[in-house]
Parts: C-alpha cells; structure tokens; sequence
C-alpha cells in the first residue's frame, strides 16, 4: 500500500543558503537555512518534509531545477553530473518564518553517505535549495493513543510531530539512537507522551534492530491506535507485520515508510 502524502497546493522550487551548522550531539547536527525565498513555503508542521538539494564535492555552485512540476525528475537526470546536485527527503525540524530561517538536522556518519558529508562541511554562505512534499502524519481522527517508532534517520520526524502535537495527545514513543550521549533532554512534547530512549551503543548494531525487538517485548495500551514508524526500511515494514499479525492492529492505521535499506546506503 502506498504511504498517504497531504501534499501543498502550490510549491515551487526554493534557493536557500546556509545560515549556521550546530553540532547537537556526537551523531546529530542542524543545518539552519535561510533567504527571502522562504516566504514561499507555507509551514504546516508535524513531519513536514522537503527535497533537500546541495552540491556535489567540487561543484561551485548549485544548480536547480527550473521546474515545479513532477516533471523537475526528468530535467534533473538530464543534467550531467558534472552539474547534477544531489536531492535526498528530509524533515523540516523548525521552521521561523519571522526570521527567514529553517532547521534540518542531519543524521552523521562520516562520508558515507554524500548528505553526511556535505552537512559535516557546510558553512554559512553555502547553497542550498528545497522543493515541498507535505506531511505524511495524517492520523484518523478519535484514536485514544498514538505509536510512534523510528531510529535515528526519523528522529527529526518524531520530534516535530510531537512538538507540534496538541497537549491532549497520549502515545507511546520509541527512539533508537547511535548512542546514550544522542539523547536529547530537552525535547517538547505532551505530558501523555511516554518517551523510550533506546541507545544501540554498539557499532556493529543493526539500525532499527533495537527500535523493533522492544516494540515486539513491549506492553501496549489497550485499545485501537495510530501508529506511524520510520527508518530503516525493515524496521518499518518488521513493526508494520508484527502490529498487524500479533496486535490484530489495521493495515489502515499504520504509516510506514522506508527511509533506507542497510547495505544499500546510509541514512542522512
């Protein structure tokens, strides 16, 4: 089944630059973008989500798709590579539009992936552009608890769906990180929501191994409920199989997305 995506009603393709880049933790930084190109984006919360484009290594400068049609795929691989940018999904993690500013946290791991290496190495100045793709947290009204699910890839997710939750919401949350020192103390959500760290400290560790075998262990509210899981693609679909098979929960209740696949490519 495919994922439901409420998409905006107008977008167009936006250049931004790099504001700052603040490391927030061993495995986590922010990439905060502006320009007055912003006023184009309507804002809508929750796990809001852009296609992120950033030059290659070498490049000097970015180049972007005229097109804001679907049809902006096609230009795009027509570029040579020499010109082609990168483009990767990303979550807005704040979003000031007061200030012209944008916060999109990075997930890092060295240079194995090109996103992870371009954020370690972003400065202020640095181009940057983002198309829209809407949300993808559309939970049906009246359901007494929320599961929400992800490692580290959807941790930004997460925690803008919870920071823009209303107060009245109930869930349980589950978040797998690298490791203890990526725990965030300070996060904004309601008082209903219960939040599991769940820190792999352990290189060798599969992403979303941890996230899924807890989940599988865990004592659930009772109940119908919403559940939205992402990451690594097979804890997104292992979570979905079990709550269907072992939960009696609804295929029509879950929202799971793959945002990669272990040794296809690194998250970020």
């Amino acid at each position: 089944m495919l994922p439901k995506v409420r998409r905006p009603e107008t977008r167009r393709m936006i250049t931004l630059e790099v504001v700052r880049n603040t490391r927030l933790s061993p495995h986590f930084a922010v990439i905060t973008l502006g320009g007055p190109e912003l006023a184009h984006l309507n804002p809508t919360g929750f796990d809001h989500t852009v296609r992120l484009f950033f030059p290659r290594e070498g490049q000097e400068r970015l180049r972007m798709p005229a097109l804001s049609s679907e049809a902006w795929m096609a230009e795009l691989m027509l570029m040579p590579k020499s010109r082609r940018p990168w483009v990767r999904n990303y979550t807005i993690r704040r979003f000031r539009p007061e200030a012209g500013e944008v916060d999109i946290e990075f997930v890092l791991h060295g240079d194995t992936s090109p996103a992870s290496a371009w954020a370690s190495r972003a400065r202020p100045g640095d181009p940057a552009g983002i198309f829209d793709i809407g949300i993808m947290y559309l939970p049906p009204p009246g359901l007494p608890w929320h599961l929400l699910v992800g490692e580290e890839s959807a941790l930004p997710a997460v925690l803008a769906i919870l920071e823009d939750a209303p107060e009245s919401l109930n869930a349980e949350v589950f978040l797998e990180v690298p490791e203890t020192a990526d725990i965030r103390k300070d996060i904004v959500h309601p008082e209903g929501a219960r939040i599991h760290w769940l820190p792999r400290d352990a290189a060798t560790a599969v992403p979303g191994a941890l996230a899924l075998e807890t989940v599988r262990q865990a004592t659930l509210p009772e109940g119908r409920f919403y559940t939205w899981v992402a990451g690594e693609s097979r804890l997104a679909t292992g979570l979905r199989r079990h709550l269907v098979n072992d939960r009696a929960a609804a295929k029509s209740d879950i929202a799971f997305f793959g945002y990669w696949r272990q040794g296809r490519s690194s998250p970020g």
